[in-house]
């Protein structure tokens, strides 16, 4: 089973096998759109379930076995207790062996004693054993305003730290919009569920905003490494190597996330199977939703959405079009047709003055012409926007850039005067001859310098 994941892991990397993720990219919009409409619904109608310590109001914590029986017994009690709002009070169990009710504000000195002698007579237990705190609504308040301002200094951090590292604006925004995407999503199952939000589900709220992000930043920095260079060669368009960096990182994510959920669905399991409630369940669940989710971001939403964006740039569109040209002709030679040869015809003319000996020995100025064309078949290693060569006193300089692939170089040097190629290589033999002729008589009619012995020289 290992090797053969291991397989498939490779398979994926090297581009053997691929998922299309970044071309469906509009049936994970519209997926992720229908969760976020089914979550606006269940805020709109239901709202969110804040825990008491949001709220304010008064917890009773009976010592009695947490059975169903004793529960509707304690819900049945609540109601005939004769104190407001009493029945609308919300009785959980916590273990096996308490039960525990949270009820809105009461009165210290006339409700509080009713609501404990109704439960102590409902459950058999001792009145003075119940356990009984109040929590004011302030608390709650100042909790919410501490939870907003460090999910606002985090964005703006983390929009600082993703600018700094990627340099990459729309990445950038992706990857924030893939992490609202994430909580929301979470959010969205305690107000559709109906779970309490208690200050432990606001902790793994943020505690999941960084593993959302780090996930979205390994797929992005695989990204950016797919798509260095990309319009140098026309293999693949952007949104092609985007996909590619998705299925090279798939199998690291899908580790990663089972990897985190396994340790946090046992803390689910342990808070909400075995002790019923708590916090312990409050933060598993935040944890487990937002981890899930932040997988399904990284993957279907932020990656999709910045090829998406990059796709209409400029650069890519011609990038696609380049790309789409070099697969028809090659198609269409894989068909056995005839593809005309595409290409571009670049010629550089240098005129200057060479003086030289004729025959006789007359000296003259001749003017040349040369001539230099370069069929350039249109490759798709050439980049579109070709320069031509600057041409400065006779020298050619190539503007900078990636070098096209050039087909037949034909260089022509004429002079006047000149009656063919075999002329011209008789009339320049003769004339070295006659010239190399004088330099030796000149140099054997002068006197020639004496080699001093070793010995003689000056030292």
């Amino acid at each position: 089973m290992a090797s053969g994941m291991r397989g498939v892991g490779h398979r994926l990397y090297t581009g053997e096998i691929s998922l299309n993720f970044v071309g469906r990219w509009r049936r994970w919009f519209l997926i992720s759109a229908i969760a976020i409409v089914i979550v606006v619904i269940g805020f709109a109608f239901r709202g969110l379930n804040l825990g008491i310590e949001f709220t304010g109001g008064a917890e009773f914590q009976v010592p009695v076995h947490a059975s169903q029986a004793n529960i509707q017994k304690v819900e049945d009690a609540l109601a005939n207790s004769g104190v407001p709002h009493a029945a609308d009070a919300d009785v959980t169990a916590v273990g096996s062996s308490t039960i525990r009710v949270e009820t809105s504000a009461l009165n210290t000195e006339q409700e509080v004693p009713k609501v404990k002698d109704a439960l102590a007579q409902a459950t058999g237990a001792n009145a003075e054993q119940i356990n009984y705190s109040l929590i004011g609504a302030s608390w709650g308040g100042q909790i919410t305003e501490r939870g907003l301002i460090a999910l606002v200094v985090f964005l703006v951090l983390v929009s600082l730290v993703l600018w700094a590292y990627m340099r990459n604006p729309k990445m950038s925004l992706a990857a924030l919009i893939a992490l609202l995407h994430d909580l929301v999503i979470t959010l969205g199952v305690y107000a559709v569920v109906g779970f309490s939000f208690t200050p432990e589900s606001l902790i793994g709220m943020l505690t999941i905003l960084g593993y959302s992000l780090y996930d979205t930043v390994v797929v992005f920095d695989k990204v950016r490494e797919n798509t260095r260079n990309l319009t140098a060669n026309a293999t693949r368009t952007y949104s092609e190597a985007a996909n590619l960096a998705v299925n090279q990182t798939l199998v690291r994510s899908i580790n990663t996330t089972v990897i985190g959920v396994l340790p946090v669905a046992a803390l689910l399991f342990a808070g909400g199977v075995i002790l019923h409630t708590g916090p312990l369940e409050d933060l598993a669940l935040a944890l487990f939703v937002g981890m899930i989710s932040g997988a399904y971001s990284s993957i279907f939403i932020a990656t999709p959405l910045l090829a998406v964006w990059k796709e209409r740039e400029p650069d890519m569109v011609r990038q696609r079009k380049r790309v789409e040209a070099r697969r028809a002709r090659d198609a269409a030679r894989e068909r056995g047709e005839e593809v005309p040869e595409r290409g571009r015809k670049r010629t550089t003319r240098s005129t200057g003055k060479s003086t030289g000996r004729s025959t006789g020995g007359d000296r003259g100025a001749t003017a040349g012409t040369a001539t230099l064309t370069a069929d350039d078949e249109s490759s798709d290693e050439a980049s579109d926007e070709t320069t031509d060569d600057d041409t400065v006193g006779g020298r050619t300089t190539a503007a900078a850039g990636p070098k096209p692939n050039l087909g037949r170089i034909t260089l022509a040097v004429r002079e006047p005067g000149e009656s063919g190629g075999a002329g011209t290589t008789e009339n320049r033999s003769s004339g070295t001859d006659a010239r190399r002729d004088r330099l030796s008589d000149g140099a054997a009619g002068r006197p020639q310098p004496q080699r001093k012995p070793r010995s003689e020289r000056k030292k």
